[in-house]
Formats: C-alpha cells, structure tokens, sequence
C-alpha cells in the first residue's frame, strides 16, 4: 500500500457522507457522559430523519463543566469548514432535542449556547486533540477520512527506521508521561540494541489526582496512539506493543480495545501491516489501581504478572526491560504526537513552544477554577494565561492562592510565579515539575498545610513498601505533616520534617518516594508563615 492507496480510501470513506450538511456532534467523553450525555444522543439520534443532517458521538470537547456539551457543524464535501465556528451548547439535556433540530441551519438556540469566541477555545492550539470532539472515536472510517494512519505508511514505505528516529530527534519532543526525557534519544536508545525481540507499551496508568489528560485522549481518539505505537514499533525494530491502562478507566479500555480490532480487521495492525514486511500486534493490559505502576520498572513487573515494584536501574527499560528485553517506554500523550510529527516534520514540531520545550502540552484544569476541563497549549504559555485567561480565573469573586502541578510528585506555586512560562526547566526550578499536565488550582480559602497533608497521606497509602525510606519515610511525614495541622507540633517537628523530606528524596528507590516531598518543599518555600501560623497556635495552647 502507497500513500496514494490512503488517499483514495480517505475519499471513499468522505463519501460515504456525501450529502451531508450539517453534523450534530455530542461529547460522549466520560465527563460528558458523567452528566447524562447518553440521554442527549439517544433523543436527538430518534429525532434526526437523515438527509442533510447527522448525528454522531465524539470524543472530549474540553469544557468538562459545561457537559453535556453539542456542537452542530457546518460541513461539506472536503468535511469541515475550518473557517466557519461550530454552534456549541452547554447543559443540554435530552428535552432539548427537538429545538435544537429544529434550529440546524437557522437561528441558534440562544439560551442554549456557549460563546467559542472567548479565550478557553481561542487560545488553545491543538495537536493531540486536533480530533477530539470532531470525530466518533469508535470509527475506522472517521479516523482514515480525517487522515488518520497516513503517516504510518508514510514511515512503512517512504521512510527508513534511522529517518523516522532522525524526524522524531529533530522535533525536540520530550516524554509527556511527567519526566521530560528526550523521545528520540529514547529510541534511538531501543534502536541500537542488538536485533531481536524488543517491545513498545503505552503507558496508560494515569494515577494523579484530579489528571484525566490520558484518559481523554483515549476515550478521544484511540487510533491515534496506536498510530503512534506502530511508527514507534517500525523505528526501533519491535513487533509486540502493550497498553497499560488503569481498570478504572471502562469507557478508555472499552475504545482502545474496538480500536485494536477495527484496525487489525482493516489491515493496519497484525501481520504483514498494509501489505508491507512490518508486523506489529498490540496487547491491553489492566492496572489494579496501583500509583507506583505509573513507574516503568513497576509497571513492567505488573505486565509480567509480578507485584508492581520498581527495581534499581541500571539496567534501564531501553537495555532490559519486559521479559529481560529492550523495551521502550511512553505515555499516551507522546505517542499522540508522533502521527503528526512524521506527517508534518520534525522542524515544524520544534517551531512550536520553547528552546527546550517543543510542542505543545495538554493540561487538565481541576479544583476552584470557572472553566474545568481539557486544554492544549504552546509549551512556554504563562500560568496567568492558562489559570486566569484560558481556565477564567478563580469564580465566586474569591483570589487564586496556589497551583499544583504535577500532582504528588510536583509542588504548588504560588499567585507571585503566575507569570512564569509553563516549560519543563522553567517548573524544575521553582521547586515543581509539569508531570503529566495536571493543574489543581487553589483559592484564598486553601490551607496549604492542609495540602501537603493530603498529598503525603496519597504518597504514602501508594508507597509498594519495597525501599526503606519511602514505606517508612512517608509515614513519618505524613504523622508530623497532621500534629503541625492540628496545631499540635513543635519547631523540632519542622526541623525534622524538613530533614525527613531530604532523606527520602535522596534515598528513595523510584519516582514515587524521590518526589513525594516536593509538595512539602513547595509549600515550605511558599507559603511558610502557614506552618508557623500553626506552630505558634501550638505554642499558645501549651502557654495557656
């Protein structure tokens, strides 16, 4: 098969549309669904007599709190006018149907529409998400037809595995999974192994609180990180792929699977990939619910049928990881990039975002923000441009305290380092790290105290037990964290905890335990007077 065999089919499968004017899209993305989204389809979907207009279920639309969310959209022969802003609607429910039919076409349904012109839609630049909440996630042909797969057989039968390495090293795309390691030093790593058996696995075990960036995108587009897995396979020489996804995500679990078998049925997973020497089969794997999984040697031992616990490395995953193999490693943000880097260049990914930070990221906005949800922006965006402009600023008229980022492996920052660029050095050396694009945004009424504490608590309830300091270490802070929120600790209780968190960050055996105090640290560098507001309320109740 030859690029030219993709064109047509996408053409083919376009017209399967023909005639069609209008499409009626409904987010059937969990959060969607979550606020009775399944309701909305089904009455509009019995209403709907065909002809010119259509109805169908996609993926995210990225303003969770405004679900269920419709948009209708204007399209034609070449599918949708990129000129031309969708009508979309908030808080639909199913009895809105027949208005909203009604309209397509016409007048919009006013007391029903959310503006697409305000910062939130027009600040955002999508590449991972260019297809959520455009296309039906559960379909081949609509994955195809918006180019879907094209730069896979681009790489099968124009490129070289050395080019394709070479494409994804001059693109500058660093590891979306919250480490930031380089993707084409990464496989290239893979790639210089001895020929032989090696893996690919998509790490899908999104355990932060309040992240749901991974998750989206399954639920989204799913074909998309399989694409992004076999140009990954093809460049370092892997036939076998593993997608590790937490148990708790059914409906992300539920697409990828239909995703693996519509593809396979079609030729584009399996043996013999389009009709060229590649092969390359994919397998899913379910997490138990373990947060220390999210570490790839952990992660690897839970594929293996092991209890999940990391081991020391060297040897890294590159030299021998499943099964003793070379095996490579990344998040389903980082294969979402891939599709696009090989179709539209190396240079033009690394002409996006920072000097050391390509691309752009996707974030998940949580906690006491107006505009909950999915976004993706430039690497280098401000945190006041994604907290206050895109994300709306804080509601109820109250002040923004702090940020997380990162989640219990980053810190929280405070409303002096707003105007900082979000890029991989830029939160390093504030004392946090972007992690994997979660964004807890706290108001004036956040104790941080009281958020470190729980931060510890989730570290230390997650910690396998495996290495001293963390099993232990965290549950030291975790007892000193909660006696200096009640008010009952001491200065020597802060000094400790102060030497405790260098300790475990020093001495830990992974991830988990290496960066379970920044949330401590941070807090402590930030917000300091908190701790000693405590500490001096301890020292009055002993005085009285």
């Amino acid at each position: 098969m030859h690029l030219d065999d993709m064109y047509e089919r996408a053409e083919e499968y376009r017209a399967e549309n023909a005639g069609i004017a209008h499409e009626v899209r409904v987010c059937m993305a969990a959060s969607c669904q979550s606020s009775g989204a399944q309701p909305v389809l089904d009455a509009l979907s019995e209403r709907c007599e065909g002809g010119s207009c259509k109805v169908k279920g996609v993926g995210c639309m990225g303003l969770c709190s405004a679900g269920p969310l419709v948009a209708v959209t204007e399209v034609g022969e070449q599918g949708e006018d990129p000129a031309k802003d969708p009508i979309l609607y908030r808080e639909v429910s199913a009895a809105d149907a027949p208005e909203i039919l009604a309209s397509v076409g016409k007048q919009p349904v006013e007391r029903l529409r959310c503006p697409t012109d305000q910062p939130f839609f027009t600040r955002q630049q999508k590449i991972v998400l260019a297809n959520a909440g455009i296309i039906d996630p559960d379909s081949f042909k609509g994955y195809v037809a918006a180019g879907g797969y094209f730069a896979m057989i681009q790489a099968l039968t124009e490129m070289t595995p050395a080019e394709v390495l070479q494409e994804m090293t001059k693109s500058g795309l660093r590891g979306r999974g919250g480490g930031g390691y380089p993707t084409g030093l990464k496989w290239s790593t893979v790639a210089k192994m001895p020929p032989g058996q090696k893996y690919v696995i998509c790490n899908a075990d999104e355990g932060d609180p309040g992240a749901f960036m991974d998750r989206a995108i399954l639920e989204s587009d799913p074909h998309r990180v399989l694409e992004g897995m076999a140009i990954a396979a093809y460049a370092i020489g892997a036939n076998k792929g593993y997608v590790y996804v937490r148990a708790e995500y059914p409906l992300a679990v539920e697409r990828i699977e239909k995703a693996i078998r519509k593809a396979k049925r079609a030729g584009f997973m399996g043996n013999r990939i389009a009709e060229t020497q590649f092969s390359f089969d994919v397998e899913i794997r379910l997490g138990a619910g373990a947060f220390v999984c999210g570490e790839e040697t952990a992660l690897m031992a839970s594929i293996e049928g092991l209890r999940g616990q990391p081991r020391p490395r060297p040897p890294y995953p590159a030299q021998a990881g499943l099964w003793g193999y070379p095996t490579l490693i990344n998040n389903v943000e980082t294969f979402a990039n891939v599709a696009p880097i090989i179709r539209e260049g190396g240079d033009w990914f690394a002409g996006i975002g920072t000097e050391r930070s390509k691309g752009t990221k996707v974030f998940a906005l949580a906690g006491t923000i107006r505009n909950t949800g999915l976004i993706e922006v430039p690497m280098g965006t401000t945190l006041r441009d994604i907290i206050e402009v895109i994300g709306g600023g804080i509601p109820d008229g109250k002040a923004f305290k702090a940020v997380q980022t990162g989640g219990p492996s980053g810190g929280c920052l405070p409303a002096t380092k707003l105007d900082i660029p979000v890029d991989y050095d830029s939160l390093r050396d504030l004392g946090t790290i972007m992690g994997s694009g979660g964004m807890i945004i706290m108001d004036e009424g956040s104790s941080m105290v009281d958020v470190a504490r729980y931060f510890m608590e989730f570290c230390m309830s997650e910690s396998c037990g495996k290495c001293v300091p963390c099993r232990t270490g965290t549950l030291q802070m975790h007892g000193l964290l909660d006696k200096i929120a009640k008010a009952q600790g001491s200065v020597q209780d802060l000094a400790l905890l102060e030497e405790l968190c260098d300790m475990v960050q020093a001495t830990s055996l992974c991830g988990l335990g290496q960066t379970a105090p920044n949330p401590v640290l941070s807090t402590l560098r930030y917000f300091r007077e908190e701790y000693e507001e405590r500490l001096a309320a301890a020292q009055a109740r002993v005085s009285a």
